[in-house]
């Protein structure tokens, strides 16, 4: 059957708005990160947000929303991101947006396009086969860093499994 205009219009709007939220997050760190690495890596990783951010925003209009429209998500949700947005340490900092957030959402863009109508929804589905893309780029190039530089890796992991077990305990972004 799929999801009805109004449901596809508030998830893309979500969607946008934790976009949005990453890349104010990662260019809130990169200036924080005392680390030349971590700062390439994440001034990518901003511009990769904005677009993202930018092709749903486009979207939301064609959904019968505003331009550019975003739309709180959860407040859970908007709590963890503002929980990890605030964390100071690097290891952290990458851990919690590489191997918790983006992954969650990666499954999040999966579960919606398995309940979406691909025809009627074509627009959207390309949009988050694209994200789904970027953000496994995202997470690749994160792994290879710290691989690169092993302290990058060295983070609690109770405290990952933790924001792993955070993120997939909250059922629907959408509020």
């Amino acid at each position: 059957m799929g999801l009805s205009v109004s449901d596809r219009g508030k998830a893309v709007a979500t969607f946008r708005y934790v976009h949005v939220e990453l890349m104010e997050t990662l260019a809130q760190w990169t200036p924080t990160s005392p680390e030349m690495e971590v700062k390439l890596m994440l001034g990518e990783h901003i511009w990769d947000a904005a677009q993202n951010a930018d092709a749903l925003g486009k979207r939301t209009r064609e959904l019968r929303l505003p331009l550019q429209h975003s739309l709180k998500p959860v407040d859970a949700y908007v709590h963890l991101l503002g929980e990890l947005r605030q964390e100071r340490d690097t290891c952290r900092r990458l851990s919690g947006l590489y191997d918790a957030i983006l992954p969650g959402l990666d499954a999040r863009y999966h579960a919606y396009l398995e309940q979406t109508d691909a025809l009627l929804d074509a627009p959207t589905v390309r949009i988050l086969e694209q994200l789904r893309s970027t953000g496994a780029r995202m997470i690749k190039q994160s792994r290879e860093l710290r691989a690169e530089l092993p302290a990058f890796g060295n983070v609690d992991r109770d405290w990952i499994e933790a924001m792993k077990a955070r993120e997939s305990r909250i059922p629907t972004l959408v509020s």
